[in-house]
């Protein structure tokens, strides 16, 4: 999750004293990035500190966990005309996000253009650097709208899991981290969660109907593997980056967001480009539509505000949580998701493999990754 800066705690002072019951002692913080480094540490009565937490938790379940719904519903929802563009819908949320990200990095200067063009346009090197993990960013989110146009939410929600898999081997051969025993356990875990899950059953009845759904689970399960492979690469690699540069995190995203859109708009042009010239870039968009762009730029930078009041055993609950709400809401609402006795067994065993992942990591090792 990106580290936040100055602008996130000031968002996150504005959080805080939302939450609290006593307007005077409200803070009026300034978008200034000149503030005294003390601002950074705020002191939080006991009982402000767990509402923070409740209210962390709450976010954390509902971007997750509405994200994925959201773009499950969009890509089955069976309407007049034609579908939208899977890869239309990556280019807007990097505009979106780089809109977000501007305006954030003005507001911290004063509005002013100096900082964009010293470290944009006067760096091209550093700027290259971002290229790599933009390019594998556009195709896992690519990959994402494939997934869960094949795989029902909770089997996605599981699945996807396995990017602390691949986020830990990467970070362990790149950046030479160590892994404690009990978190190498838990990946064992993980790998047999999702295994189960995956396993085929059994339960269809029409051979035919057996083989699409065969058929179309494989390409979901390919396309979140991929993904999962790439989120953690591309994490570390964006990490490394952050740790050997003092860069503020949002210019680091605008720059990803540049190359992320370059990249979307000539995935776009090749794959889907003689539909685009037939009926535009946003056919197919509609209320929906446009929610799950939203929900893909800014989930992230509000998850970025909250994530500071989270600790590790809290992320762990989330994860769960939307893992929990996401199977309910695909068998009582989408009604796309029959669960099975192997199905509850994996889900049990990737849920406590999350628990035990997180039991032995420091809470002040964050991992940065791009939203």
């Amino acid at each position: 999750m990106l580290q936040s800066g100055n602008v996130t705690h000031k968002m996150e002072e504005c959080l805080s004293a939302w939450l609290q019951d006593s307007p005077d002692t409200r803070p009026t913080p300034s978008l200034s990035s000149t503030s005294e480094p003390e601002s950074s540490t705020m002191v939080l009565h006991p009982a402000h500190s767990s509402r923070l937490k409740y209210v962390s938790l709450g976010v954390l379940v509902f971007q997750t966990t509405s994200l994925v719904l959201t773009m499950r519903y969009s890509r089955t929802l069976k309407e007049d005309g034609p579908r939208y563009l899977a890869s239309s819908a990556v280019v807007s949320a990097e505009v979106l996000k780089i809109l977000v990200c501007t305006l954030i990095v003005f507001m911290e200067n004063n509005f002013s253009v100096r900082l964009l063009k010293e470290e944009i346009v006067n760096k091209p090197v550093e700027t290259l650097k971002l290229a790599i993990p933009a390019g594998i960013y556009t195709l896992q989110n690519n990959l994402l709208y494939v997934a869960l146009s094949n795989l029902d939410a909770a089997t996605y929600q599981v699945t996807y899991q396995l990017k602390i898999l691949t986020t830990a081997l990467f970070s362990v051969s790149m950046l030479g981290k160590r892994l404690g025993l009990y978190q190498w356990l838990s990946l064992l875990f993980l790998m047999a969660g999702v295994t189960l899950v995956q396993w085929p059953t059994e339960s269809e009845v029409d051979s035919e109907q057996a083989i699409l759904s065969s058929g179309s689970q494989f390409v979901g399960l390919m396309a979140v593997l991929t993904a999962c492979l790439s989120s953690g690469f591309a994490g570390v690699y964006f990490e490394k980056i952050l740790k050997e540069t003092k860069q503020s995190v949002w210019v680091r995203n605008i720059q990803l967001g540049l190359f992320g859109f370059v990249f979307g708009i000539v995935g776009m042009t090749v794959y889907d480009g003689e539909r685009v010239r037939e009926s535009g870039m946003f056919q197919g968009y509609n209320t929906i539509t446009c929610t799950v762009v939203a929900l893909q730029a800014l989930g992230g930078l509000v998850i970025a505000v909250v994530i500071k009041y989270a600790d590790n055993i809290l992320k762990g609950f989330a994860t769960s949580l939307s893992i929990i709400v996401s199977t309910l809401i695909s068998y009582f609402l989408l009604e796309d998701f029959n669960p099975t006795s192997l199905f509850f067994m994996g889900a049990m065993l990737v849920i406590a493999a999350t628990f035990l992942y997180s039991s032995e990591r420091k809470p002040a090792n964050d991992s940065a990754i791009k939203v």
